[in-house]
């Protein structure tokens, strides 16, 4: 039980991560970088989440 919850927190773990570097590169203002990434860190799956259906490859 243990290995599947370890599995999930690291799957988690990595799609956090790859929504933050997505986020990072992106062309996205200063501002709006820092809102996202202020979200991902206070609410790390909802925040990451909500990036990659509301944000992600919508950069101005």
């Amino acid at each position: 039980m243990s290995a599947i919850f370890g599995l999930i927190s690291l799957a988690c773990f990595i799609f956090w991560l790859w929504m933050l570097i997505d986020l990072l590169m992106s062309r996205h203002s200063i501002g709006v970088k820092i809102l996202w990434v202020i979200l991902m860190i206070f609410l790390p799956m909802l925040g990451s989440i909500l990036y990659f259906f509301l944000a992600r490859g919508k950069a101005a």
